[in-house]
């Protein structure tokens, strides 16, 4: 598809439901204006790229997370490094989707990235559920979302910050938070009463491998995800928890994408990157704890 052609699908499905968005600025209502913005009712404007999203950041940010990072997160994907994690999370939703009988899915992916995970989840989902699923993902990182709606021009993707969701109350009635920041204010805002959140955080064997070999003298060689579950429990009421794990076998050059991937780089000097590349690492431990809530009843 050409960008003009991009451009076109996406504000139309952006029009199509108009009435899940909101100004980051003043909160008022939004509206597709001539196919290539979103204009609220006090003027505030927000243009579509030619590649298919809209940014919505109110004031520029910086972020550690780079053009490259989200290429090696793209590459690890392809190489079905999530897939067990996927296929879990897809089971969830459809699962969630059973019980409550809603007419649509509305999937957030709050932290999407280069986009993998929410692309794949929504063809997995409406596979099981047997429906289109509405997929919606923002990240605070431009270039992230620059690479899924390059991608993927069958979700709605925004450049946007968590803190100021440009969402309406009550949009979406499955959040999706994976191996990234949380704002549980905004996710009790953003999410339907009988909505869920689903948080997945790595567990302590999550990339041993790399711990042992990048922080041999490091605390950063142990990981416990106990602080991150307790603030969960604070905003949500936890419905379930259940941990995922197995190994992933990778060859020296995905590897390496696994390496830029992740944060755990950002500490390590490229010689001890090239250590690790050079001890011939046959399998990866992934570790998975994946929270599921919904809003507490006082809320």
């Amino acid at each position: 598809m050409t960008r003009s052609g991009k451009l076109l699908a996406s504000a139309r499905l952006m029009e199509q439901n108009e009435a899940l968005f909101r100004c980051p600025v003043c909160q008022g209502a939004l509206r597709v204006d001539d196919g290539k913005s979103l204009l609220c009712v006090n003027l505030h404007r927000f243009d579509l790229a030619k590649q298919g999203y809209v940014n919505m950041l109110t004031n520029p940010s910086k972020t550690k997370y780079d053009r490259r990072m989200f290429d090696a997160r793209k590459m690890i994907n392809e190489a079905s490094f999530f897939e067990p994690l996927l296929v879990r999370l897809s089971e969830i939703i459809s699962r969630r989707q059973e019980s409550v009988q809603d007419k649509e899915i509305v999937l957030l992916d709050a932290g999407c990235g280069e986009g993998s995970h929410l692309t794949a989840l929504r063809k997995k989902t409406s596979s099981l559920v047997k429906e289109e699923v509405l997929g919606i993902g923002i990240d605070i990182s431009k270039e992230g979302v620059q690479i899924a709606a390059r991608d993927d021009g069958l979700n709605i993707w925004c450049v946007a910050d968590l803190a100021k969701c440009p969402f309406a109350d009550k949009s979406f009635n499955v959040i999706l938070n994976i191996l990234s920041p949380s704002n549980y204010a905004e996710f009790e805002r953003l999410l339907t009463d009988d909505g869920i959140l689903i948080k997945v955080i790595p567990d302590s064997e999550y990339l041993k491998e790399l711990r042992t070999l990048l922080y041999r003298e490091s605390e950063r060689r142990e990981y416990s995800n106990e602080q991150t579950v307790e603030l969960f429990n604070r905003g949500f009421e936890l419905l379930h928890q259940e941990r995922l794990q197995y190994k992933v076998s990778l060859d020296p050059v995905q590897l390496e994408h696994l390496i830029y991937m992740t944060p755990l780089s950002w500490g390590a000097a490229e010689e001890q990157v090239r250590q690790v590349l050079n001890h011939d690492l046959s399998e990866i431990s992934c570790d998975f704890s994946i929270l599921i809530g919904r809003k507490k009843e006082n809320s």
